[in-house]
């Protein structure tokens, strides 16, 4: 019999939001709920035909638009097939046996998978009682065994944020040594005046790498792009444990035409926001109990309850995403989507109502 590592058979397997199989709506896995952009499609159309060809691995043209989108030097880019392989990219040029991967918990249901892969020890935090990352007590959990540690801000699947200030306090409590990572897949739907400047974090922190997703706002979850802006060294690094080739042509073309359409992709952007905002109102003025979101999705907290609000939002024909027996992550679609979900809000409310009072 094959020898497999046994702490690999123990990683439970990502499991994805559930897809539909009839006519109900998939708010399940936080994709953007509009096609894509005109420029964007007519990008991916004139490369189809070279799809018999490698990509260039290094995706130059890529890197240098990446790079002035966010007036940074090319070497602090590195690329992937999605923000979550970046993610992997960093916990392997980091972390192995015996080392300590940190994050707040619920959050991206990857990391701890992502450092059981890699041979390290994951360390979750709870989150405070208002859903929101207790970044004190993530200061207080670091060891000298800790490699890296991921904020993810807006957090998944809570939807809520960090200030800058509080990141500040956070980051002058964490050693040179250690690599902190924000995660700002959901960055782009965040109102908060007093938000994270992750550019200008990193450019004042030389232990802080970013971590951005094509998948989201722009769109592109269909073709995977996801990159890291890190310091030089660390840059090289994740370049040397990536997968050869795994940014498909197609993917850097998509991405390039993304970042010069900023003013159609804007619309959309604030759209999704809209509807964030009265999918939030509506649950709220039925009785439920939501989380403030920074994010394209709203939390919505139901404890033990969870899967009895899963069956009432199955009843309405929407399916989104459980979190134990934490909550129901349930992703902003289109209006007539977003329709189905505050149609079934009273009923919602009348099953969380118990977990509010206790």
């Amino acid at each position: 019999m094959i020898r497999l590592r046994e702490d690999v058979l123990e990683i439970p397997a990502y499991k994805q939001g559930a897809i539909p199989a009839s006519d109900a709506v998939k708010l399940s896995s936080n994709e953007n709920p509009y096609p894509p952009l005109p420029s964007v499609r007519d990008a991916v159309l004139g490369r189809i035909d070279d799809i018999n060809r490698y990509p260039a691995m290094t995706a130059p043209a890529l890197v240098a638009r990446i790079a002035r989108h966010h007036g940074v030097p090319e070497e602090t880019i590195a690329l992937g097939s999605g923000s979550v392989e970046v993610a992997g990219q960093i916990i392997s040029a980091t972390s192995g046996l015996g080392d300590e991967v940190l994050f707040a918990w619920p959050s991206f249901t990857a990391y701890p998978t992502l450092a059981r892969i890699a041979g390290a020890t994951p360390v979750a935090v709870p989150l405070t009682t208002d859903d929101r990352h207790d970044l004190s007590a993530m200061a207080d959990a670091i060891t000298e065994r800790t490699r890296v540690i991921i904020v993810c801000n807006p957090n998944n699947p809570t939807g809520t944020s960090v200030s800058a200030g509080e990141l500040d306090e956070f980051l002058a409590r964490v050693p040179d040594d250690v690599l902190v990572v924000l995660d700002e897949a959901y960055v782009h739907f965040s109102r908060r005046r007093d938000g994270v400047d992750g550019i200008d974090v990193f450019r004042t922190h030389p232990n802080v790498a970013l971590l951005y997703t094509f998948s989201k706002a722009y769109g592109l979850a269909g073709l995977r792009v996801g990159y890291a802006i890190a310091q030089p060294e660390v840059a090289g690094a994740l370049r040397r444990v990536a997968i050869p080739f795994g940014v498909t042509d197609l993917a850097q073309q998509a991405a390039i035409a993304s970042l010069d359409a900023p003013e159609e992709l804007a619309e959309r952007i604030d759209a999704i926001v809209a509807e964030r905002e009265r999918v939030l109102a509506g649950l709220r003025a039925a009785g439920c109990d939501v989380a403030d979101s920074d994010a394209n999705f709203v939390w919505l907290r139901s404890g033990p309850r969870t899967a009895d609000v899963n069956e009432v939002l199955r009843a309405h024909g929407v399916l989104a995403r459980g979190s134990g027996q934490d909550g129901m992550r349930i992703t902003i679609g289109t209006t007539q989507e977003n329709d189905r979900v505050l149609a079934a809000a009273e009923e919602l409310a009348a099953v969380v109502r118990p977990v509010a009072a206790t």
